[in-house]
């Protein structure tokens, strides 16, 4: 089996193209459905393809796992099959895509989920959305044994960079960077009327680090108003229906939004209209989502600062260079869980690899094993003692696993006795004296 990677994130392509390919985590099952579907029927063209879809504001990546030989068709395939999907042409999607085989499609993974390919250096939250995106393809049946091991070792080796490296340390996130730029706007952060708008994780991380500042007023509007009052009662904010935020925009001075709608649910007109009743006193807006929640239009307004997730990179550097220093620490500790999994794939390789031998060597004991136990029992149905029964038993078995070897000792020049000689004595004879005889 091969792994593969195919992917697209903040380093290589606009928000806006990121958009096309953002799924929200209740579309990542029926998307890999799709996805295997294309390949066509097992023992098709791309037999049994394992495939995982990791998907964030800041990357859409595909993991998949196959035959070998197979990899470069299936990656091309894949490539066609999501240019598709964002309504792109290949030439475009590959133009701003990475596709990784083997060892570097797993060290690409292994940095992932430690955060060191992410735009926070160190952030923790990517290793939460990998673990999700894990989840979602197991129950949609699309994962198997290699991306499971890929995935399982990519944890491990995360908590082990969180555990003995500093990586995470001075980390900015994105929500404490949207604060930071509110500061430098408002004189006052108490003095201001926030609005959030949805109720995901980002935002209660977002809320989270704008109540600590005790703004005047904060707000949350969600499509689902069950789901924002829970949330609105641990800042103590008003909750809000989604529908009422065009007539009641203007009450706010500082807008967040991350939603997983595919569409703008804050337009041009509805912030211009917010802005004539605020008599042009300006407003603070950032959209964490992706796809966009508020049309980049907004941004050209006079009296609006909007800002995105690509904007706030800037910010969230600040302390990278403190975490420099444990990167390279990062990298080691990577680097050596990564030759563990290639090592892991080398010996379940069907040609070269250890382990479809052990598999014939336990097939083969457990056939002697089972002629073995039928002559001991009709010897013991014919009433023959248990003793001689139990010593024909043994003897029948350590002649058969002895046989092959013997025959070897005695086949071939001397240079080809010897060289057999060896190999018994380090199979057969380990802890025992050396062999001083010829």
């Amino acid at each position: 089996m091969s792994v593969w990677a195919l992917g697209i994130n903040h380093h290589t392509a606009p928000l806006d193209l990121r958009g096309r390919f953002a799924f929200a985590l209740d579309q990542i099952a029926p998307t890999l459905q799709g996805l295997r579907g294309s390949f066509g029927p097992a023992g098709g063209r791309h037999p049994q393809v394992e495939a995982a879809i990791l998907s964030t504001c800041n990357r859409t990546e595909i993991y998949c796992a196959g035959a070998d030989g197979h990899a470069q068709a299936a990656v091309e395939h894949t490539l066609g099959w999501l240019a598709q999907t964002g309504g792109v042409s290949p030439a475009v999607l590959q133009s701003h895509a990475y596709t990784l085989h083997g060892a570097p499609a797993a060290r690409h993974a292994f940095r992932v989920a430690s955060g060191l390919d992410s735009m926070v250096l160190g952030e923790a939250q990517i290793l939460g959305q990998m673990k999700d995106a894990v989840r979602a393809a197991e129950e949609a049946g699309a994962l198997g044994t290699t991306l499971n091991q890929l995935f399982q070792r990519s944890f491990a080796v995360a908590k082990e960079v969180r555990s003995a490296t500093e990586i995470g340390a001075h980390s900015i996130s994105m929500a404490a960077a949207a604060v930071r730029l509110a500061g430098q706007l408002f004189e006052d952060l108490g003095a201001i009327r926030i609005l959030f708008v949805g109720a995901g994780e980002m935002i209660e991380l977002a809320a989270t680090h704008f109540a600590a500042k005790q703004p005047q007023a904060i707000a949350i509007a969600n499509r689902t108003l069950e789901r924002g009052e829970r949330l609105a009662a641990r800042f103590g904010a008003e909750p809000m229906r989604l529908a009422d935020l065009p007539a009641r925009l203007h009450e706010f001075d500082a807008v967040v939004s991350c939603t997983a709608s595919s569409l703008p649910i804050i337009g041009l007109g509805a912030v211009e209209r917010a802005l004539k009743s605020r008599k042009h006193r300006p407003m603070f807006m950032v959209d964490l989502a992706v796809p966009r929640d508020i049309e980049p239009e907004v941004k050209d307004l006079e009296d609006v600062f909007l800002y995105t997730v690509d904007d706030l990179a800037s910010v969230v550097q600040t302390g990278q260079a403190h975490r420099q220093a444990a990167v390279a620490q990062a990298e080691a500790i990577i680097d050596t869980g990564v030759q563990s999994f290639v090592q892991w794939l080398e010996q379940r390789d069907p040609v070269t690899g250890t382990v479809p031998l052990i598999r014939q060597l336990n097939a083969q004991a457990d056939h002697w094993r089972s002629i073995e136990i039928a002559r001991a029992r009709k010897m013991l149905a014919r009433g023959e003692d248990v003793d001689a029964v139990l010593e024909a038993l043994s003897r029948g078995l350590t002649q058969k696993m002895l046989h092959g070897a013997m025959a070897e000792l005695h086949a071939g020049d001397a240079a080809q006795r010897e060289r057999t000689a060896e190999t018994v004595s380090r199979l057969f004879l380990r802890g025992t004296a050396p062999r001083t005889e010829r």
